[in-house]
């Protein structure tokens, strides 16, 4: 644990463009202190790995077991990165069992895929949360319309 924690408080302080001094002076401990916790030599208490978390703008989590994975950095608080997956065949992915956990996604469940041609990407959303937080998409995909005539044969 202490290697991961050190070599991620190397990662994070030089990506955030810190010297040590800078980030000793911004959780008020000694540039000797952050030098020996980069170093391996020592591990911060848990006050200052909060504050450290804080300044980085990451969860506890990823300061202590996150670890940069092929060239991408430590995500922020909030952002995961769950790893690569293999498209099969068919198109199929599996969705990675961590990912399945934190965003609570069960066997059964309706996703949406959204893509931007522009970022080169995709993403995926809970669909019924996505339909129910835009209004327009539910007229655009009819939901409305059988929301009106369902009404109207209870009559």
């Amino acid at each position: 644990m202490k290697n991961v924690i050190s070599m991620n408080l190397q990662t994070l302080r030089k990506t955030h463009q810190y010297t040590q001094e800078d980030v000793a002076e911004k959780i008020a401990v000694s540039r000797q202190s952050v030098a020996k916790w980069e170093n391996g030599e020592s591990l911060p208490d848990m006050n200052k790995c909060i504050a450290l978390a804080q300044l980085y703008n990451i969860s506890l989590d990823t300061l202590v077991n996150g670890t940069e994975t092929a060239g991408v950095p430590l995500p922020p608080k909030g952002k995961h990165v769950f790893g690569t997956v293999i498209v099969g065949e068919r198109g199929q992915i599996v969705i990675p069992k961590k990912a399945r956990e934190v965003f609570q996604i069960n066997p059964g469940d309706s996703l949406i895929i959204l893509g931007d041609e522009n970022q080169g990407g995709l993403a995926l959303m809970d669909a019924n949360r996505f339909i129910s937080q835009f209004e327009f998409v539910k007229q655009g995909l009819g939901y409305a319309d059988q929301t009106v005539k369902g009404n109207e044969s209870e009559d």
